[in-house]
């Protein structure tokens, strides 16, 4: 799939995202809208101390959840799990409900991704067990030549787990990552914790790179193609949620190997 778009990347700041609780404490508004149209839509939730919510369930579309601020739980068919830190979750489509509950002021990250017909015969295929729920610190270390050597990644979702969606997190101070272009895959970043650093993206060989400051509950897409350097200063945090979504089937086939 081919889009066009008129800018190489595309930000909402935290101070500008709404949140228009309900009577019963809880907000969701829609990130960027209409800037994608690949199949992903995802929005800003948030959640007041000791509210409670249970989520839409989709037959045909993935889930993926990220928390990043304040402490709660979810309960699901495999018990109650503890969000003490940034978590992730992915329910079984609609097979088994949950329920998410605030034990602070909470805020979340809810995307939901269409499964065209190849990513549902590859879920048909092999997938990872369902409902999938982690902790940060639970998650794997990887190693990659375009983060800098102090520079803490992790991995979420592999290549190939649920359909064409990959999913990993950056840390670190004074460094982070400085990455060329992928012209078949989008990326989206959630930054959290103390974040605090610059995002630059464009082309360098053309000296054509734009920046500008993150800072946590910032949301940003950057469409397949642009390069993009996501670095702090030193005694400064960047730590974000990296999120995409691989456009070209075959490719992927290819990357999974």
């Amino acid at each position: 799939m081919k889009m066009n778009y008129e800018k190489n990347y595309y930000v909402v700041k935290a101070e500008e995202i709404e949140a228009n609780y309900d009577a019963g404490g809880f907000a969701k508004t829609e990130l960027l809208s209409g800037v994608y149209d690949g199949g992903i839509r995802s929005y800003k939730c948030f959640l007041k101390a000791g509210a409670a919510v249970t989520p839409e369930l989709y037959a045909d579309k993935t889930v993926v959840i990220f928390f990043g601020k304040g402490c709660g739980e979810l309960e699901d068919c495999d018990g109650v799990h503890k969000i003490t830190e940034l978590s992730f979750y992915v329910p079984f489509m609609d097979q088994e409900g949950y329920e998410i509950r605030a034990g602070e002021d909470m805020e979340f990250i809810f995307n939901v991704v269409e499964m065209n017909e190849w990513d549902l015969a590859e879920f048909g295929r092999w997938h990872i067990k369902l409902p999938y729920f982690r902790r940060h610190s639970e998650c794997v270390q990887y190693i990659q030549d375009c983060k800098g050597a102090n520079t803490e990644a992790r991995m979420i979702l592999c290549t190939g787990w649920i359909g064409r969606i990959i999913l990993g997190t950056t840390r670190a101070n004074g460094e982070g990552t400085v990455e060329k272009g992928h012209p078949s895959v989008h990326q989206w970043n959630y930054c959290v914790g103390n974040s605090d650093f610059s995002m630059s993206v464009g082309y360098k060989e053309k000296n054509e790179m734009e920046t500008i400051n993150h800072k946590a509950g910032d949301w940003s897409f950057i469409p397949a193609g642009a390069d993009h350097d996501l670095v702090s200063e030193p005694g400064k945090e960047v730590f974000y949620v990296w999120f995409e979504h691989f456009t070209d089937e075959e490719k992927f086939k290819e990357e999974e190997g």
